[in-house]
């Protein structure tokens, strides 16, 4: 087996947050992987509504501390972590206390998507990526779930491309049934700006919907799965377009052992 590293990062996972398609592959893929004799690691956002006392969560001292400025404002990176025994599986949460402590995930309990998603979608990348320069954990094979991690890609590609740890890092991203319906800040292409990242890397989120959105994350990734049944219509169309290397919808049975054999055709 050529990869032997796996990163995921994920917007969701149970049991920390509700069951859903996404939230059930990302607890049970990175398992099942692991037990297929890789290693992995795991990360999601450490939302307000993830009960740190029931899930044993705790700060990583020696990882936290570090800011990450989004829009000319410094934000702290606090990481926790929590073990899934079962699994003999660490999750790592990225928190921050504007981002990520309101009691919710995406949006209100009325349905409306905050104001700040985009932003919120660059911290937990940088963040991720952050850490795992700082555990010294070089993975073979990034594989990202959910369109709040959409800008990992670009940011493997562009920015820390020259890091040892990522230089050879290969970068997979599933598309889901997660659409988001109103438009995100209209300078989101510009927040995200790092050096090596040029607006004309972005150029497709200047409109940024969810369709733009997920193109980036198609653009720069090696591989694409379709992590649920239905994905939106035009962004399928686009993945096929792409001609990338591409896995379809795996029903629950197969998806593990189709995941890790593609893992291996991603090059």
């Amino acid at each position: 087996m050529e990869k032997k590293r796996i990163l995921y990062i994920s917007q969701e996972i149970t049991p920390y947050l509700p069951e859903s398609e996404m939230s059930e592959i990302a607890r049970y893929l990175p398992q099942g992987i692991q037990e297929r004799g890789r290693e992995i690691r795991t990360f999601m956002p450490r939302y307000g509504n993830v009960n740190e006392r029931r899930n044993q969560l705790h700060e990583v001292i020696r990882l936290s501390g570090m800011n990450l400025v989004i829009n000319d404002t410094d934000h702290p990176l606090i990481i926790k972590v929590a073990s899934i025994q079962a699994a003999r599986m660490q999750v790592y949460f990225i928190d921050n206390e504007d981002y990520f402590h309101r009691k919710a995930v995406l949006a209100d309990d009325k349905g409306n998507e905050f104001e700040d998603n985009d932003e919120r979608a660059i911290f937990f990348a940088r963040g991720v990526l952050e850490t795992v320069i700082k555990l010294r954990w070089a993975p073979d094979l990034i594989h990202c779930h959910g369109w709040l991690t959409s800008l990992v890609p670009l940011y493997i590609k562009k920015y820390y491309y020259n890091d040892p740890l990522f230089r050879n890092s290969k970068v997979v991203y599933s598309a889901y049934n997660d659409d988001f319906k109103k438009t995100l800040s209209k300078d989101f292409n510009q927040k995200l700006l790092l050096e090596g990242v040029t607006t004309d890397d972005v150029a497709v989120i200047k409109d940024p919907t969810y369709e733009n959105v997920s193109k980036l994350a198609i653009d720069y990734s090696d591989g694409v799965i379709q992590g649920t049944e239905k994905i939106n219509p035009k962004v399928k169309e686009y993945i096929k377009n792409t001609g990338k290397l591409f896995l379809d919808y795996q029903p629950k049975e197969t998806y593990i052992d189709a995941y890790n054999e593609f893992y291996d055709k991603v090059d």
